[in-house]
């Protein structure tokens, strides 16, 4: 179930940032970050108690492998003994391997988007079009590259 925060452009040099976890059948759990606020071991520990809880409801028959990239907030130690105690395990990501960004290929550029409301309504109608053929291909994407 590969994540990532992705920053996704709007109305210039503004941001938005969305954190999301998805697997073969579609998105599980996403959370936009309010302005102004970053992504600390502390957040990121938050998010991943919210991810746990959500797979107990629509996934709890499956096994979950949470794929992140090395930024710190996801390989402190306190984010380390949380993925522990939650029982999540982890496919490494590969060092110097910017290539293996396991969400890039999710969004559209998500320019020309007045408010950040308007950014959120524009991701999710985009997801709403998506089928699971879409995630299965996403999946087999980030496997591919992995194994490179």
């Amino acid at each position: 179930m590969p994540t990532m925060p992705t920053e996704s452009e709007q109305a210039g040099a503004r941001k938005a940032l969305l954190t999301i976890f998805w697997d073969s059948e579609g998105v599980v759990h996403k959370e936009f970050l309010e302005r102004g606020n970053t992504v600390n071991s502390t957040k990121y520990v938050n998010t991943l108690e919210k991810l746990k809880a959500r797979l107990r409801r629509v996934r709890s028959e499956k096994v979950s492998i949470i794929h992140h990239n090395n930024a710190r907030p996801h390989t402190s130690l306190e984010t380390r003994t949380a993925l522990d105690c939650l029982g999540l395990r982890i496919l490494p990501h590969r060092p110097c391997s910017l290539d293996l960004a396991p969400s890039d290929f999710l969004f559209p550029k998500l320019k020309d988007y007045e408010t950040d409301e308007d950014v959120k309504n524009a991701f999710l109608s985009w997801c709403r079009d998506k089928t699971a053929d879409f995630f299965t291909d996403g999946i087999q994407q980030v496997d591919g590259r992995w194994l490179c």
